[in-house]
């Protein structure tokens, strides 16, 4: 569909072109060709055609320092002629489309086949009279004419029940596509662009951006638009998005300036001039091109599908469930392989096709049952003879049969799983936007209930990254607060102000405050407005020296990056030599400084003795206050040699130390409370930062991921890289095992520290539990950590477009806390999911052994289909709509996280589904059997073919569907606890349902007549049936008192995986749990584990010692395990894991670290 609407833009185009190329210097197929080139090739043409950069600009009308004046005419004009930046996205699908998507599936095909045979027959009446006599009992009723003629209700009913679940689907499907489109869009309208206009530098979104206009690139963007470069400093970019090479490309206006939409900038900075927008950029011709073969692709898909059989087109819902249609764009994006299948949709694929196989058994049982019965009863104990006449009235009847056992199956598969886990998905991303998540991938939301370690970024998100500079170090003297600027050298003084003021990115100002009495806007780096704030804090301004400096005059710049960790700029001084500026990590400065300012700002020598004074005397202390130190310097050269400035090593050595600053980013108010909620929520926190050592442990001290006095590692990049990595240099899982549990801090890290950190925990196999781990970021090289964690977060102020793009979730207000909400909001799913099944589970398990067992019994389900097309499809896609949308409390971070092994139907959840299935069970059978002599009725048993409703039924019926409502009120909970209407007023939609559902099965019994097999109750018949419900409610409480310790045989019903564990419940014991009941219950339990541990603790020692270990190595051990930590990390306590163990083991003397057996630490 995409490529036809964009060869209809390019022929319009086309025919523009003529009138307009004259209006601007060049044509839009010009410029197109133009970019297809690259290096030299690229820049002879340019050259030819334009007269380098200038000639272009001037060509489009633009100027390359001002940039478009921004009229709006002109905008408009340029957007007319050459294209807007935006690529048409893939139609929606229709109504009618979805409408039939949801006709697909297998069981509603079934059923549909069923009543139009039904249908058929209904209006056939066999020749003749006698017939009637001849098919005996098998005709039974059929005189009636009435009767009779009301034979073709059944056949309808059920069809117009599935045009309703179809509209339901479909309408689900239309509302799920809708949200997931205005959640690309507000993902698209997030990207902002620096633009040039009226040389004023503006943020704009990136569709407003225009051909001619200047744009200024920098280190982290995606650039929106093809280009080429007027300016660069040092300028790399990855072009593996387009080109697959992974090496970064350098781009400079003499040798390769051609930029390219959808490539990332990974190093420098510079200004480019927009030469190709939208469908016309190098990105917008792929994806047109793209628009023809995604549809070819969807039509091979479809033929796999289909050769897919039954229980495939069951599971196809739960594909889309998941945001499955996005569009070209996002399966751009993820052409990368996509992570493994999220923790609740392979559960929940698993669980779906276990009950469809099981629900296509019963189903098919019950057929041959029903027909045996029906052709011995007639054919061999009454020997009739098989009468031609009679035939149509037989194959009534197995209709009828086949329509009863198609029921069985429609109650037996559980359609609403898919949907409840599309609207709780759905809902929760919808609620999440207000928490500040900005949710990309839909299944992240739900594995983050399931993390068990977070790690993140120091910088903006622990802090509240304001940079102020609060302590300073110059001409010899530490002054404890930023000093008058009288009581400096003069000389030490000037060369500081210069130095910060030119060698920084000259985007980054300080703008006054917004509000009267604000604190003044910093714009950029905000370690470099920490910097300027300081120029003004000295009373000079930092503007008149770049005036004077514009940045064309910049002769050459060293951009920061991971690697050199500081920036660097040269300028020629006004006699033709040359003087580098140099800012960065004050150790890292230091190091290469040979000399160092004194009090009256002349350099003295600087030996490696005065930098070790230096460091313990200034850094530390500064760190130690959590402040991050950057250290100013600079250098001279002289212009005759001209010094080669590619040899990086020597010109970034030598230099004169001007003075060392202590810049505060001080922690965000909330962080300490959200992290405490983390750790008790079973979340590990970690900080992983590019800051100096003790400047984050003071920072993890003041947020609390460390408490002085625990036993917890706060290492450096270096030291973690020799701790893990073999001689030859490789990273080993075995020891990462060693590290990771007790590490909390990783300073001085590189990105690659974190991408290994992060695959180190979820590869690791130590504990039961495979680790979930989540991940922020804000930097381009964090990409690979956010791609590879299990949920990435970027943030969305400073998070540049790369983070972004990797992301799973993006977190609007940069803050902590927020990742809080996003646990609590992803247990809520699950939870929702969970309460979903057990409702489901429940109502699925009665109605089929009630329509099987009638069936056997009565030949004749007491349930009609209709009803139970009632009951199953619709009163579980609403009850999926109220308990999925339950609003999550802080009580679901009082638990551990589930864990990817944990069964989805917990031993309480299975108590709960058999519990309550016996009450229904026991009810619906003693109406059936003995219902007629209770309520003084007539039998419905054994009626005729079409013979009319029966009140004893109805009442079966009216009974059943009351103890599912009040038993959805039951489900609400699902670990035990007593008061089930907690919290239920909070959920205005659960309580419309529940209402809306009673108001509807009034009408459905009352009015409902033929159609649906219902004759009116009176009011006394009603009570009975809601007192009968009403029961529920009180089953339920005798329920919760059954201890799960007697019904040791659940244990395994609702086991998915083969991996037998515990619970994490049951090992720790002190932790909060929120079933107080179980807990009572697992004491048993936890004395019966903690035998076991002490047992195999003592076989442990016996074995150390036997192995030849020393009696140190085992005194260790036995002493290490008996007062494990309590903070240890989650894996000690979510399983019983051998971290103490290998531990203890690892000392030394120790030559069995590597395969000692699991023991627990737990003693």
């Amino acid at each position: 569909m995409g490529d036809m609407s964009n060869s209809d833009f390019y022929a319009k185009n086309q025919r523009n072109e003529g009138n307009h190329a004259a209006a601007f210097g060049c044509s839009l197929m010009e410029l197109r060709s133009l970019m297809e080139l690259r290096g030299t090739e690229a820049v002879v043409k340019l050259q030819e055609d334009s007269g380098g950069v200038e000639g272009l600009c001037k060509r489009l009308k633009t100027s390359p320092t001002e940039g478009l004046a921004g009229a709006q005419t002109d905008l408009d004009k340029r957007k007319e002629i050459f294209g807007k930046n935006l690529i048409p996205p893939k139609k929606p699908k229709t109504f009618l489309q979805l409408v039939w998507e949801a006709l697909q599936d297998v069981t509603l095909i079934i059923l549909e086949i069923a009543a139009l045979i039904s249908l058929g027959l209904s209006f056939y009446h066999p020749p003749g009279e006698t017939g009637g006599e001849s098919c005996g009992a098998a005709a039974g009723g059929v005189e009636d004419e009435g009767e009779a003629d009301a034979g073709w209700i059944e056949g309808a009913a059920i069809l117009l029940s599935v045009v309703c679940v179809v509209l339901v689907t479909a309408f689900n499907d239309w509302s799920k596509e809708k949200q997931f489109r205005g959640l690309q869009s507000r993902i698209e309208q997030e990207q902002k662009f620096q633009v040039v206009r009226g040389s004023q530098v503006i943020q704009l979104p990136v569709a407003d951006i225009v051909v001619g206009d200047i744009a200024q690139i920098k280190y982290g963007d995606l650039l929106p638009a093809d280009g080429v470069l007027i300016q660069g400093n040092d300028l790399k970019i990855d072009e593996s998005s387009l080109t697959g090479e992974s090496d970064h490309v350098k781009k400079s206006a003499d040798k390769d300036p051609m930029l390219l939409s959808g490539t990332h900038v990974m190093e420098g900075s510079g200004r480019m001039v927009v030469t190709a927008v939208g469908v016309n950029s190098q990105t917008g011709i792929i994806f047109t091109l793209l628009g023809a073969g995604v549809e070819e692709e969807e039509k091979k898909e479809k033929k796999v599908k289909k050769q897919d059989g039954a229980a495939a087109m069951e599971m196809q819902p739960l594909k889309s469930a998941e945001g499955g249609e996005a569009d070209e764009k996002e399966r751009k994006k993820v052409s990368a392989p996509k992570k493994e299948k999220s923790v609740l949709q392979g559960k929940l694929t698993k669980l779906a096709v276990q009950i469809g196989k099981a629900g296509l058994l019963m189903s098919a049982i019950t057929v041959i049952i029903l027909v045996l019965y029906f052709a011995i009863d007639n054919f061999v104990m009454q020997k009739r003879p098989w009468m031609p006449e009679c035939t149509p009235i037989y194959i009534q009847y197995f209709v009828k049969f086949f329509i009863i056992g198609v029921t069985v199956l429609v109650v037996a598969v559980p359609e609403g799983l898919p949907l409840a886990v599309t609207i709780s998905l759905a809902y929760s991303v919808k609620k999440m936007m207000k928490d500040n998540n900005l949710v990309r991938h839909l299944d992240a939301c739900e594995t983050m209930g399931n993390a068990t370690a977070i790690c993140s970024d120091k910088t903006g998100t622990l802090t509240t990254n304001r940079m102020t500079a609060v302590q300073l170090y110059v001409g010899d003297v530490h002054y404890k607060e930023i000093p008058d600027p009288g009581v400096l050298p003069p000389k030490s003084l000037d060369l500081l102000v210069n130095s910060i003021s030119i060698n920084s990115a000259y985007t980054t100002k300080i703008l006054p405050p917004d509000k009267e009495g604000g604190l003044p806007k910093q714009v950029g780096n905000k370690t470099e407005c920490g910097l300027l704030g300081l120029v003004l804090d000295l009373k000079r301004d930092y503007q008149p020296i770049r005036n004077q400096i514009p940045e064309e005059k910049l002769y050459k710049v060293y951009t920061f990056n991971s690697v050199r960790k500081s920036m660097s700029t040269v300028i020629k001084l006004p006699d033709g030599s040359f003087r580098m500026y140099s800012k960065g990590a004050s150790e890292i400065v230091l190091k290469k400084c040979s000399h160092i300012q004194n009090e009256v700002g002349e350099p003295r020598v600087f030996r490696p003795r005065d930098k070790d004074e230096m460091v313990k005397k200034v850094i530390e202390p500064m760190a130690c206050d959590g402040l991050r130190t950057i250290c100013v310097a600079y250098r001279d050269f002289s212009s005759n040699p001209e010094p080669n400035w590619d040899d990086e090593n020597n010109i970034l050595n030598d230099l004169t130390a001007i003075c060392v600053v202590g810049i505060e980013d001080p922690v965000r108010p909330e962080v300490p409370d959200a992290i405490l909620k983390c750790q008790r929520a079973g979340i590990t926190v970690r900080m992983v930062t590019g800051d100096n050592i003790n400047t984050a442990r003071a920072i993890a001290i003041k947020c609390g991921i460390i408490h002085p006095g625990e036993d917890f590692l706060c290492i450096d990049g270096k030291e973690f890289n020799r701790r893990i990595r073999n001689e030859k240099g490789e990273v080993e899982q075995e020891r990462i095992d060693k590290v990771w549990p007790k590490l909390r801090v990783l300073a001085r890290s590189s990105p690659t520290d974190k991408h290994t950190l992060v695959k180190g925990i979820i590869d690791s196999t130590m504990a039961d539990q495979r680790q979930v781990v989540a991940v922020t970021g804000d930097g381009t090289n964090d990409g690979p950590a956010l791609k590879k964690a299990d949920v990435g977060f970027a943030m969305g102020i400073a998070g540049t477009d790369v983070a972004k793009e990797a992301s799973d979730i993006i977190l609007t207000d940069d803050n902590f806390s927020s990742i809080v909400k996003a646990v609590m909001w992803g247990r809520n799913v699950y939870d929702s999911i969970s309460k979903f099944l057990q409702f489901q589970l429940t109502v699925n398990v009665v109605a089929v052994i009630v329509a099987f067992t009638g069936a056997c019994i009565t030949q004749d389900s007491p349930l009609k289909a209709v009803q139970m097309l009632w009951v199953n499809l619709i009163m579980d896609t609403f009850a999926s709509l109220a308990l999925a949308t339950e609003p999550p409390t802080e009580s679901l971070l009082k638990r551990k996280p589930y864990g990817r092994n944990k069964p989805l139907i917990s031993s309480t959840m299975t108590k709960n589904i058999l519990g309550h299935g016996v009450y229904q069970l026991i009810i619906i059978f003693t109406l059936l059997f003995v219902g007629e002599q209770i309520f003084d009725i007539d039998s419905g048993r054994n009626a005729p073919l079409h013979s009319p409703p029966s009140e004893h039924y109805t009442i079966i019926f009216n009974t059943f569907v009351m103890m599912q409502l009040f038993n959805e009120i039951n489900a609400r909970k699902i670990h035990g606890e007593r008061n089930v209407f907690d919290g239920i007023f909070r959920n205005p939609i659960f309580c419309s349902i529940v209402f809306g559902t009673f108001a509807v099965q009034i009408v459905i019994v009352q009015f409902g007549g033929k159609p649906f097999s219902c004759q009116p109750l009176d009011l006394e018949k009603w009570m009975w049936c809601v007192f009968l419900g009403l029961g529920e409610l009180v089953w339920g409480q005798v329920i919760a008192t059954i201890p799960n310790s007697r019904l040791r045989f659940l244990r395994r019903a609702g086991q998915l995986t083969q991996k037998d564990e515990l619970p994490e419940e049951d090992v720790n014991e002190e932790n909060e749990e929120i079933d107080h009941a179980e807990r009572e219950l697992r004491r048993g339990q936890i004395l019966w584990f903690r035998g076991l541990n002490r047992i195999q603790t003592q076989i442990e020692v016996v074995n150390t010692f036997k192995s030849g270990t020393s009696f140190q190595g085992a005194g260790a051990l036995r002493r290490q395990s008996s007062t494990t930590s309590q903070n240890q990390d989650v894996t000690n306590v979510s399983s019983p894991s051998h971290v103490s163990l290998s531990n203890a083991l690892s000392s030394p003397t120790s030559t069995t670290a590597a395969t000692a057996p699991p023991t627990t630490g737990q003693c």
